[in-house]
């Protein structure tokens, strides 16, 4: 095994939406970083959002040779001939899960800045309606923090990143620093009037997408395809910013193609000293060493690596004295939407042409504070969608200027709610390793097992039943509902695996991400949440790693780590 002789204070495994963070944060503070990622360098070069599919080999139209190879990354929608070199190759990166569990492990995505070269950037904060969940209705556990103490670190994310939204005075979905608001559709702008009336909130999505230019990266000029790249920097990708923050420091050693295998502890086995990984390329097996490891390689990645580093002290998994960790697995409950047309109106272009990179969002509005609690499930869920223009008809009638006034008018618009579900923790969601699979560099591979319980069924219900007596009440007309829960991890929304909590004998972490069991191991990624409430989790994976890596900074300085 060789070693990288550079001396550093922390390691950074994942260079994704943590982190980024997470590195550019501890460089900047002046401590060396090595950041270790298993996917290939990132450039302006690899994007093609502006790429029309006839210079593609197959036109964007052979999804079966994707599949050969990535049956499983396939699944999402942003892995298309386009980008789908960025995803991991199923066939040299599998997992298991029992017959009857199905999950769909997705968005595997393996170029520096993992997810956020693709992510939704849907950005919301939770409220202490989520941090304080089990205060309010009784299951599981409370988050070791409150809305108080992340609330400063959302500002400083939401700052850097640029979100861009409308303030709304909601206590369950919390203003941020926003940008001006994409603007709404003429249907979305008469719903969200309409909806008022039935006491429902609905806003502009608060997206990572900047209407504002901010350090030298351009406001969003709507082209549309955000998962294949952005070549002015308008979205938020780790890659470009944080990443390139930390590296710009001179503080950061990235080190691309790094197949982290196992956090190495000392020879007492009380302190972790460093990662061993094993380089994509050469498949060698190396290793680095600092006085601190901070694990954001993405949920299921993290986990999996502290599975697979078991001691003679942790025989169950690193830092897992309380027999928790891997359990307790979350995603979103999704598959639940419904549609509907607006008489009396005409389809006409959107303010912004057909490609604005965003939707409406219908705030959460059950089981609120002081407010009747439902009878038929526990927590919440929201909405996205959103409405208007339906796209050019391109079998319009007419000819020249007459052919292209009808391309526009497409007859009534359409509306549409898509429902995020909260999906609760159990313990009987959870991950283990597969004794019996390795992937293409030898590491043991993850068996996943989750499915979805009777609340979050009653929550999938509930969101297809509640969509379409909404749109009806709002005056639509041939309203349909969808129902159709997803396979766990289509939400692409994984956490819960290495849950934060005060008491170090029902969880991983404490509130800044750090091991109850080894002081100078974290775990900065969604792995730490400790429910999923219904709201997106990458804003919140984001401002709480900027938390825990100040934290840690504090602490390296003073010599207590």
């Amino acid at each position: 095994m060789s070693s990288l002789d550079s001396h550093f204070d922390v390691i950074v495994v994942g260079s994704g939406a943590s982190g980024g963070w997470a590195s550019k944060r501890l460089a900047e503070a002046g401590l060396k970083v090595a950041l270790l990622d298993a996917g290939r360098p990132q450039s302006d070069n690899n994007f093609s959002e502006h790429k029309p599919a006839f210079e593609l080999k197959y036109r964007d139209q052979a999804p079966s040779l994707i599949k050969k190879t990535r049956p499983r990354q396939s699944e999402c929608y942003a892995c298309t001939e386009y980008t789908y070199e960025w995803f991991a190759n199923d066939l040299d990166e599998p997992y298991s899960y029992p017959k009857d569990k199905e999950f769909s492990w997705q968005g595997r995505v393996r170029m520096i800045g993992g997810r956020t070269n693709v992510w939704g950037r849907q950005s919301y904060r939770l409220s202490d309606l989520d941090f304080k969940a089990a205060s309010h209705d009784g299951y599981g556990e409370d988050w070791p923090l409150s809305y108080k103490d992340v609330a400063p670190y959302y500002d400083i994310v939401e700052r850097y990143v640029g979100v861009s939204g409308r303030r709304e005075g909601l206590p369950q979905l919390p203003d941020g620093q926003f940008q001006p608001p994409m603007p709404f559709t003429c249907l979305e702008n008469d719903m969200r009037e309409r909806l008022a009336k039935l006491n429902r909130s609905l806003t502009i999505g608060r997206t990572a997408n900047l209407t504002q230019a901010i350090n030298g990266r351009a406001a969003c000029h709507y082209c549309g395809p955000c998962e294949r790249g952005c070549v002015v920097h308008a979205y938020f990708n780790s890659s470009f910013t944080t990443v390139a923050d930390a590296v710009h420091s001179g503080n950061c050693t990235l080190i691309p193609n790094a197949m982290a295998y196992q956090v190495l502890m000392d020879r007492n086995g009380k302190r972790a000293r460093g990662v061993s990984y094993i380089d994509r390329d050469t498949r060698a097996l190396r290793e680095v060493n600092a006085r601190a490891v901070v694990l954001c390689a993405q949920a299921q990645e993290s986990v999996r690596i502290l599975l697979n580093s078991a001691t003679r002290d942790y025989p169950n998994g690193l830092a897992n004295s309380s027999g928790v960790l891997g359990h307790y697995l979350m995603d979103h409950v999704t598959g639940a939407t419904a549609w509907g047309l607006m008489p009396g109106t005409k389809a006409s272009v959107n303010v912004n042409g057909p490609n604005r990179p965003n939707g409406i969002y219908l705030v959460r509005y059950a089981n609120l504070l002081g407010q009747p609690r439902s009878k038929k499930y526990l927590r919440g869920f929201g909405f996205q969608g959103g409405g208007g223009w339906g796209g050019f008809n391109w079998g319009a009638p007419g000819f020249g200027e007459d052919y292209k006034k009808a391309l526009r008018q497409t007859g009534p618009q359409g509306f549409s709610l898509v429902g995020f579900g909260e999906c609760l923790a159990r313990w009987d969601n959870y991950v283990e390793i597969d004794k019996n699979r390795v992937d293409a560099w030898g590491i043991p591979v993850l068996k996943i097992h989750m499915s979805y319980g009777d609340n979050d069924l009653a929550i999938h219900q509930a969101m297809a039943d509640e969509a379409a007596e909404l749109l009806e009440a709002c005056g639509l007309q041939h309203v349909e509902k969808h129902l159709r829960p997803s396979i766990p991890g289509n939400a692409i929304h994984e956490v819960g695996i290495a849950r934060m909590g005060h008491d170090a004998k029902k969880s991983v972490l404490n509130q800044f991400q750090q091991s109850h069991d080894v002081a100078n191991l974290f775990v900065m990624d969604g792995a730490g949440f400790t429910s999923t409430a219904c709201q997106n989790p990458t804003l919140t994976i984001m401002a709480l790693a900027v938390r825990s890596t100040d934290y840690l900074t504090g602490e390296l300085k003073r010599g207590n780590i």
